[in-house]
């Protein structure tokens, strides 16, 4: 009998989705165990205090959007990273009315306001300072692992699904990506939802028009997403999702252009909207060297020589050997996340510090999941599916051996 919660509308949450969000769980509760271990830093400060400022503006220079000078190493991340801090020191002051003056959360010195104080004052009055700077970084990389595996159940079924998730929710990379500010999260979330609503606006396109508009909202926020992130990571996604559009979109060709052009439109204007409206804060972006992108092996000869990736590492081995043997795996599904791989995994950017082989991961546990999922239904898919497991199983001892050295 299905649970009675098990239907919300068209959303199910039957035993599938429940082993996808056991793991999710595993997830948060590494991020936090490893959040709980860690002091703030001087990273923490400079996003705690420039992303207060985009929200509260206290005190900003003049001629720049905040203190730390005109953003242009993604906006978004700063943004995030200040609204919890923000909304806390908000409801703090408001609940400081109901106590009494010297158990008030808040204590501002003569003359100051609470908007004024700065993080290394508020540290000893806020108690939870670091976790509310690590909750949305944490958040981002749940909705991408989530994101992930509905687009590789929807693909490739539970099993392919479960092979995705789990190297995910035990990925090193990942994990260190949520438990610091940084763009680099924010941007996977972002390259990888927006190659792959391209591609499900492409199939939208061989129906009626009705369906295209909310595919192309969706769109429109999910470059805004990759754009307010890293600006480089925009035209990345774009134009692999152009691409990838062309393969699909037979006889509406002519309309790809349009829409991804629309899309790039819209995104910056919400990246606009991030910098409030400010066109020098804005234009700066575009005046730096936030953009540019450069080739080189080095990162991905970094990764896959780093034991932490050791079980990721074994899978994509042999998927690669999969894709090559075995005639059937070389498909849409399986090639389109190979291609985004190979071509994020090369790119370094040369202007702000960025880790774009991060956004290019998701793609290759995407891969893998395929075609590992494939090999599940070969005639000899139970070795396939003990190896799957091993290899799964190595790659969280691996990840649990190696938490302590993400502090």
């Amino acid at each position: 009998m299905t649970h009675r919660f098990a239907r919300l509308r068209r959303f199910h949450f039957n035993f599938p989705q429940r082993i996808a969000a056991a793991f999710l769980a595993l997830f948060l509760m590494q991020g936090l165990w490893i959040t709980a271990h860690q002091t703030l830093s001087d990273r923490d400060y400079q996003y705690a205090r420039c992303g207060r400022e985009t929200w509260e503006k206290p005190s900003p220079l003049a001629g720049y959007y905040t203190t730390c000078g005109n953003i242009h190493d993604g906006i978004l991340a700063y943004r995030v990273a200040g609204l919890p801090l923000t909304i806390n020191l908000l409801v703090q002051r408001g609940l400081d009315h109901f106590r009494k003056s010297e158990d008030r959360v808040v204590q501002a010195s003569t003359g100051q306001s609470t908007a004024e104080l700065s993080i290394w004052e508020l540290r000893h009055q806020m108690t939870h300072v670091l976790l509310l700077l690590r909750l949305p970084f944490l958040f981002c990389g749940c909705v991408l692992g989530a994101g992930l595996w509905w687009v590789t159940r929807r693909l490739y079924g539970n099993l392919g699904g479960y092979v995705a998730l789990s190297l995910y929710c035990f990925s090193p990379p990942i994990l260190r990506a949520c438990v610091s500010p940084s763009p680099d999260i924010i941007a996977a979330l972002g390259v990888y939802g927006g190659i792959y609503t391209c591609i499900g606006v492409a199939h939208a396109m061989q129906g009626p028009r009705r369906k295209w508009r909310p595919r192309i909202i969706l769109l429109i926020i999910v470059f805004a997403l990759a754009a307010a992130a890293h600006i480089a990571a925009l035209p990345a996604a774009a134009f692999m999702g152009f691409v990838l559009m062309l393969w699909i979109a037979e006889g509406r060709r002519s309309q790809i252009l349009p829409v991804i052009l629309l899309a790039s439109g819209g995104a910056l204007l919400l990246v606009f909207a991030c910098y409030g409206f400010s066109p020098d804060a804005f234009s700066y972006m575009f005046r730096s060297a936030a953009g540019f992108l450069s080739v080189s092996f080095d990162p991905a000869r970094r990764f896959f020589t780093t034991f932490s990736n050791v079980g990721v590492i074994v899978a994509a081995a042999a998927a690669g050997v999969l894709y090559l043997l075995v005639r059937r795996s070389r498909y849409f599904g399986n090639t389109a996340p190979l291609l985004c791989f190979l071509v994020l995994v090369v790119l370094v950017a040369t202007g702000v510090q960025a880790t774009p082989w991060l956004w290019a991961l998701p793609f290759l546990l995407t891969f893998v999941g395929g075609a590992f999922a494939d090999a599940f239904e070969s005639e000899r898919g139970k070795p396939f599916l003990i190896a799957a497991a091993s290899l799964v199983g190595l790659q969280i001892v691996v990840c649990v051996y190696t938490l302590r050295s993400l502090i």
